[in-house]
This record gives structure tokens, C-alpha cells and sequence, in this order.
């Protein structure tokens, strides 16, 4: 095996690679122990799980990306130099190699007294939250990761397997079967059909024909680091804006959290392209990173984030209450946070399964603005998703027709959204308007809209459908289980009144405001009836949720 070493420039800043000063490495002493190393030792490799970190006193230390013919240098470290990333913080499996370059000293610290460090030394935290957040963002930037994908833009597997390791922050190379021939030849050689595109290379040994989320999730082993048998004190469903807050909020306090999402942390609000009236990012902010920031802040604090695993029941006759996966093990908790979210509503339209994740997206992210870039676009729905997702599209697409039913733009539309999309050359409005048809081949290629006021139908040559518009709440695990209003949203506090004595209330107090009709159970965010549709409203109904479930559990 040959090997060739590409090293990656310096940061100029010092932030992703900082050395560290005699002072600050004295700070850590205390918690860590001292570690010889002789050249040539390799001290980690692809795949360990709880990583230590370490902190060079003496010699050197190559970090290594193993590939199939060969492995590349990611960078090297000196005395003052420390290694990890964002792995070491998750408590995921790793996916580089370490290998001693010079003899010399470590210290090596584990990830609870890493953890520890963080805690206490507030200038410590910082250096070493900045340098493992940038270095991560510095290996999905350069596709240096354990997968590689190959598969065709055009593909809707490989958009959902492309969106999933994008929104999980795990980095990747994408090798588009559409323009590298060489890559094609390679497929056929291995007699790989159309039907088992896309491919993915996990952990540089592994080859998966087709996959699904659960198996690439399986393959790369990102909950291999959490025991789901343990009873918790707070089980959260759902890892959008609401859940996340929840997570960060208790574990910060000292609560055993689990979280369990379905697919990627941020919810309906990690596919918007950009949000730009929440508190503290006058410039903006988008969901992706929004999503990433507060996931990894979470993992700070001690949060287990359970990654495409869903929730199928909830046991609410059992103490404490059990939750059943779709692989049938079953997660206790104390008390539950629920924050599945809801979902954009899907028209009834005959070919709509056909072209989903080929021509119809339900998210609006770089991705799907880089399909149709200098093409003609539609967005269904007048809320603020919708808005944000034209105003985004309208940078790269020829033309973005916003398609309403109603006779204007949602009553909740942020006014600078509604000013923008008004004063876009590149957005044209269309009220009262439904799409009553779509056709094309194996790609959307054809849309027909109807204007409700005249009837008239018209046929357009456009390929791409953004669908944002209604919401309907994921709440289907939980009949017969706590009560819904009547479109499945989840009745807490005071809305509880009129239904309360039906469900059997067991307790003399009245529910807590974000309590559901069983006790320590709770809802927040776009699940919960009556819910405010902003992503601070939801933040803020996740943190209040925890000084609820505080409560909830000083009774049991």
C-alpha cells in the first residue's frame, strides 16, 4: 500500500491549531497523566470509541486520514499542540489515525476528565470547543471523513443520504456518477446495477449497496457509544430547535438526558437556508448550523443524542415510562420531553411519491439550490419557511414562483420577508393557486397550477417543487396515550381543562404548563397545541420545559 502525505495549509489564525502555553498546559496536569511515546507508536485508529486527548509536552504526532490506496497527512502536532475533535466531545467513533513522529512526553486525558476541564476552566473550554468545532468544519469543507458516496445528483437516495451526513456534520466525499466516467467503470466492473446506486465506502472497508439512514447510521457506528437499556431521568423525542434547548438546559443541570431523533437534529427549522430574526445573529444564521452549534453544546454538557432511531409507542401505564424503538429495544425514563415537530403537509397529488427527492424537495438547502440553479423553481406556502426558502432560491434560480392558496401571504410572514419577496425581480407571487398536476419521466419535468378564483389551468416546463406550506403534527406514537386537539397537535396545561377528567388525571395539582395528560410528560415546540411558530419560541418552550420537569421529578 502506497502511501502519500498531503499535508493541509496552516490556520492562519491559530484558532483551529492554537499551541498551548506552559501556563495553560500546567492547568491540565492535574487531570491527566503522563504518557511516554516512542516514534512510530500508533496511539489511535479509525474506530475507537472514547478517544483520549492529548496534549503534546515533547516529540511530534502525525493525525492520518487512512483512504483506500493510501492515507493523508491531516496535520501534524508539536509540544503545546492538543488533538480531537468534535468525535471526542459526541463520544462517537473516531476516523483518523495517530501515529508518534518523535519520542517524547503526552498527557492523556480521558473523555470525563476532558469533560471536567471544560467545566472548570472557562479559557480552556474555549480554545478547546472553537479548535474541535473549526477542525470539523475544516474536514467536511476538504471531504476528509470515514464515507465516501457515490451516487447522481439526481438521484432521491442519494439526496437523502447526502442531506443525512450533512445535517449530522459528518464529513464526506461525494464522487457524482454522473460526470466521472472512472468512477462508473469501477461499478460496472463490480457488477453493481442501477437499482443499487447509490454505493457508499464506510470506514474505508465497509461497501453498502443502496443503503438506508438505519444502515449507514449502524455502519458508522454513531450510537454504538450509548447503552439505551439505562433508565434516565429526561428522555427527549426529537432534536429539532425545542428538543435541543431541552437537552442543553438539562444536562447543564445535571439531568441524565437522552435524546432520540429520527434522522437529523434541527427539525423543520435545520432545512431553512438562512434565519434571520433570531436573537443575537443580526446577520443571519442558518438552520444547519444552528442545528450543529446546539447539538454539540448538548454533547457538552454530558447529552446522549440518539441518531436515526424512532420512537413507535410510548408506555404510558408503566413507571417509569417505556418507550419502544422501531428495533424493539425498549429506553425507561423518568420523564419525557416530547419534541417530535411536525411535517409539511403533502397535496394530493397522484405522482407526488414518484418525484420526491427528484424534482419535489421538502427543504431548501445549498444542496437543492444548487440542482436547479438558472432554472425556473415553484414554492408552495406563504409562511416564513417558505419566504426564506424563495428569497434563498431566488440567488441562483432563473425565476421563483411563489404559489398561495389563499388570497395573501401568511399573517405570521416576518415583514422583511414579505418586503424582500416583494421587491424580488427574480419572485413572482401567485394567490389563490394550487398545483393540481405533476409529470415527467424519471424527473419532475412538468407542473400544472389552477387559479382558484377562475378555474383556469395552466402547464409550466419547470423541474423543481419546494413544498412548504400546512403542517401536521408526528404524533401518531402516541395515541390513546396523552391528549390531541383535533389535527393530533398535544393539549398541555390550561388547554387540558375541558378533556382533563377523561383522561384521568391522577394528581391533586392541575398540569404544569407544558404538561401533557400524563404526569411528567411534556410537549413543546410545533408538536404542542397553540404553539407560537417561531424557532425562539421554541427554544424558549424547551428551556422552560426543564425547570417543569425538575419538578415533576422531586415528586416521584
Amino acid at each position: 500500500m502506497s502511501t502519500q502525505l498531503t499535508p493541509l495549509s496552516a490556520d492562519p489564525r491559530g484558532e483551529t491549531f492554537p499551541v498551548l502555553t506552559p501556563e495553560q498546559i500546567n492547568r491540565i496536569r492535574p487531570l491527566s497523566i503522563v504518557r511516554k511515546v516512542k516514534a512510530g507508536e500508533i496511539i489511535f485508529e479509525p474506530g475507537a470509541l472514547d478517544m483520549p486527548c492529548f496534549v503534546l509536552l515533547s516529540g511530534s504526532l502525525d493525525i492520518i486520514q487512512p483512504e483506500m490506496h493510501g492515507e493523508r497527512l491531516v496535520v501534524s502536532y508539536e509540544a503545546g499542540g492538543f488533538t480531537g475533535e468534535i468525535s471526542l466531545i459526541s463520544g462517537r467513533r473516531g476516523f483518523m489515525r495517530a501515529r508518534v513522529t518523535a519520542d517524547g512526553e503526552f498527557l492523556e486525558m480521558n473523555r470525563a476528565q476532558l469533560g471536567t476541564l471544560v467545566a472548570r476552566d472557562a479559557e480552556l473550554s474555549e480554545i478547546f470547543m472553537r479548535a474541535f468545532i473549526l477542525r470539523r468544519v475544516m474536514l467536511i469543507n476538504r471531504g476528509q471523513g470515514n464515507v465516501v458516496l457515490l451516487g447522481s445528483l439526481h438521484s432521491a437516495k442519494t439526496l437523502r443520504l447526502r442531506e443525512f451526513l450533512t445535517r449530522n456534520g459528518l464529513p464526506f466525499a461525494f464522487v457524482d456518477l454522473d460526470t466521472d466516467s472512472s468512477a462508473q467503470e469501477m461499478l460496472d466492473h463490480f457488477q453493481v446495477t442501477i437499482e443499487e446506486i447509490p454505493v457508499v465506502i464506510c470506514n474505508n472497508r465497509n461497501v453498502l449497496r443502496s443503503p438506508s439512514i438505519q444502515e449507514l447510521a449502524n455502519c458508522l457506528g454513531l450510537n454504538a457509544h450509548i447503552t439505551a437499556s439505562e433508565e434516565r431521568d429526561l428522555v427527549i423525542v426529537g432534536a429539532g430547535p425545542s428538543g435541543l434547548a431541552a437537552a442543553v438546559y438539562g444536562a447543564s443541570e445535571g439531568l441524565d438526558v437522552l435524546v432520540v431523533e429520527a434522522e437529523s437534529p434541527g427539525g423543520q427549522a435545520g432545512s431553512s437556508s438562512k434565519i434571520e430574526n433570531y436573537l443575537g445573529f443580526p446577520m443571519g444564521i442558518s438552520g444547519l448550523e444552528l442545528a450543529g452549534r446546539a447539538a454539540t453544546q448538548a454533547q457538552k454538557f454530558g447529552a446522549k443524542i440518539l441518531i436515526a432511531e424512532s420512537v413507535t409507542k410510548l408506555n404510558c401505564k408503566r413507571s417509569p415510562y417505556e418507550l419502544t424503538m422501531a428495533d424493539g429495544q425498549v429506553i425507561r425514563a423518568r420523564t419525557v420531553v416530547i419534541a417530535s415537530g411536525a411535517q409539511y403537509k403533502k397535496p394530493d397529488l397522484e405522482n407526488l411519491a414518484k418525484f420526491e427527492g427528484q424534482g419535489v424537495y421538502y427543504g431548501a438547502t445549498h444542496m437543492e439550490a444548487q440542482l436547479c440553479e438558472k432554472q425556473n423553481a415553484i414554492v408552495v406556502g406563504g409562511g416564513n419557511s417558505a419566504g426564506q426558502a424563495a428569497v434563498y432560491l431566488s440567488q441562483t434560480a432563473s425565476k421563483v414562483h411563489i404559489l398561495i392558496r389563499s388570497g395573501q401571504l401568511s399573517d405570521t410572514m416576518s415583514r422583511y420577508l414579505i418586503q424582500r419577496i416583494e421587491e424580488n425581480p427574480a419572485i413572482e407571487l401567485h394567490y389563490h393557486t394550487e398545483i393540481v398536476a405533476l409529470d415527467g419521466d424519471t424527473q419532475l419535468e412538468r407542473v400544472t397550477w389552477r387559479d382558484k378564483n377562475t378555474g383556469e389551468t395552466s402547464t409550466h416546463d419547470i423541474g423543481y417543487v419546494f413544498i412548504m406550506a400546512g403542517a401536521s403534527p408526528r404524533t401518531e406514537w402516541l395515541e390513546g396515550c396523552v391528549a390531541m386537539d383535533s389535527k393530533g397537535f398535544i393539549l398541555t396545561g390550561r388547554d387540558l381543562d375541558p378533556v382533563l377528567q377523561e383522561f384521568h388525571w391522577p394528581l391533586e395539582r392541575a398540569p404544569l404548563m407544558l404538561e401533557t395528560s400524563q404526569p411528567g410528560v411534556f410537549a413543546v415546540g410545533d408538536v404542542r397545541a397553540n404553539n407560537v411558530k417561531r424557532v425562539a419560541s421554541a427554544v424558549g418552550e424547551g428551556s422552560i420545559a426543564i425547570s417543569l420537569v425538575h419538578r415533576a421529578l422531586a415528586e416521584l
